[in-house]
């Protein structure tokens, strides 16, 4: 029991309220169980975190890595949801966060000599990209 002395929180029907009408300044998009390996997803998203959205697509362009193209889809995808929802001006837009977490692994087998057998793990992920405002 929560005493006079102690504040309560509010029900999270309010909080989650209270974060609606917070003025949204980020946009984000999130591309999942992408056949790509994270280890190399990674080296492409670290390029252009925390850069702005056209030197970032630039960046992108100029990169001849597979990767590239899918986070270049995945960039112009969260800079649709900052214009279209939450209103924002492309020109003021920055890559704020972006990371590329593992996802699941399909599993493939190799056949070896003398009745063998290896096994091969496809890979995937999934890219996170976060737009934000500079203002």
């Amino acid at each position: 029991m929560a005493t006079e002395n102690q504040a309560r929180r509010p029900k999270r029907s309010v909080q989650h309220k209270q974060q609606q009408e917070a003025e949204v300044k980020e946009a984000r998009a999130i591309a999942r169980y992408v056949r790509i390996s994270p280890r190399k997803a990674r080296c492409v998203v670290n390029a252009i975190r925390g850069k702005s959205v056209d030197e970032a697509f630039q960046i992108l362009q100029m990169s001849p890595k597979k990767a590239s193209r899918l986070v270049e889809k995945v960039l112009a995808s969260a800079v649709a949801n900052a214009e279209n929802n939450a209103k924002l001006p492309r020109e003021n837009l920055y890559v704020s966060h972006c990371v590329v977490d593992d996802g699941p692994r399909m599993k493939r087998i190799w056949m070896r000599g003398r009745g063998r057998a290896d096994i091969i793990q496809r890979r995937m992920c999934h890219i996170t990209v976060v737009v934000r405002s500079k203002d």
